[in-house]
């Protein structure tokens, strides 16, 4: 069922495994979005080629050709929604959590606001970054928030995402592994609700939205 209010369905799937029947997206998705920067300014920065960005091709005729199954991991989906421009990508990562640090072109701006859920599969844990406008990189492994008292933390807050540290007592051991099972939707639910971020699950299934190859950093 398409999740036409918020992105709570990306966390709900995001365990699961890339499905190659799909013409699109569903499981394991990594999510940045960003404010403050046009939408084309902030994929070449994440290393999208002009020309391909130019075409607007959609994620099902780069992904998979001819129709058939997926064969290329490496494809982003991207769209705006308000005042954010998003990214998606289901190959463990985040480019933008992986590069930041290292490309140049990644470094936020003054005045750019980004913030990533970066599933990663590689390299554990899964994390949230919120670079709030200032050029400052903030962490938040799931879970917890980034200790800023921001706006993001409170969201995190009030969707349940915040669970604290593992209890020694063996009774509270499964409710805490209830909560942590829980935390990929709740911590995208209050991404969703911090941005206004409405991400359509049935264009991204059906691979509608458009793409570019953004190389792995």
């Amino acid at each position: 069922m398409s999740d036409q209010t918020g992105i709570a369905w990306i966390g709900a799937h995001s365990t699961m495994d890339r499905d190659s029947s799909l013409p699109g997206m569903r499981g394991g998705i990594s999510l940045t979005c960003a404010r403050g920067i046009d939408q084309d300014e902030f994929l070449i920065n994440l290393g999208a080629d002009l020309d391909e960005l130019a075409e607007r091709t959609p994620y099902r005729d780069l992904a998979a050709p001819m129709g058939g199954r997926p064969t290329r991991t490496d494809y982003a989906m991207y769209g705006t929604c308000g005042e954010w421009v998003y990214v998606l990508e289901d190959w463990g990562m985040s480019t933008w959590s992986t590069g930041f640090h290292e490309v140049e072109s990644m470094w936020p701006g003054p005045g750019e606001e980004i913030i990533c859920v970066t599933m990663n599969w590689w390299s554990p844990p899964r994390v949230t970054l919120h670079v709030p406008g200032d050029e400052r990189v903030l962490r938040a492994e799931f879970g917890a928030d980034t200790g800023e008292g921001s706006a993001l933390d409170a969201a995190l807050r009030e969707a349940g995402a915040l669970i604290g540290p593992r209890p020694d007592s063996a009774a509270a051991e499964a409710e805490y592994e209830e909560r942590r099972e829980l935390l990929p939707t709740a911590v995208f639910t209050a991404v969703g609700a911090y941005c206004g971020l409405t991400v359509d699950q049935a264009a991204v299934e059906a691979g509608d939205l458009p793409a570019v190859l953004i190389p792995m950093v």
